[in-house]
């Protein structure tokens, strides 16, 4: 008998960006580690939140539409269902009240752009292993 092969599953990321540009350059940077989905306003990001599992989710701030990703963190993690997903800013807005902002709605953890690829990759899968372990206390 062979062998039993299996085929490990890449973490689901929900990119929630809406530049095209930048969701480019994550797409280049990231595909190689997760499964990537994108939207780009809150109407598309519950649609996608409310029909597929995801793992962790990297979120802009600044967004189109009615509501950022503040507000959209904020409405995630008071969910019973979704509290759980980590969730990770990522955000051209670097002053220390941002910050503070992007904390207090519930981000896991806040970033700046411009960043390295590598240091996104690997803040990423920080977060979704503390979390994971966090989680199963």
């Amino acid at each position: 008998m062979g062998q039993k092969v299996t085929v490990k599953t890449l973490p689901k990321l929900l990119v929630v960006e809406d530049d095209f540009e930048n969701q480019k350059l994550l797409k280049m940077l990231l595909r190689q580690s997760f499964c990537l989905d994108f939207c780009d306003s809150a109407e598309s990001f519950y649609k996608k939140i409310r029909t597929t599992h995801y793992d962790i989710i990297l979120m802009d701030i600044s967004l189109i539409g009615s509501k950022d990703g503040l507000m959209l963190t904020k409405e995630l993690k008071a969910d019973e269902k979704f509290k759980n997903i980590p969730v990770v800013a990522l955000s051209a807005h670097a002053y220390q009240k941002d910050k503070i902002n992007a904390y207090n709605s519930g981000v896991d953890l806040f970033l700046t752009k411009p960043i390295q690829g590598n240091h996104l990759l690997e803040s990423l899968m920080k977060i979704m292993e503390q979390t994971t372990k966090t989680v199963l206390k």
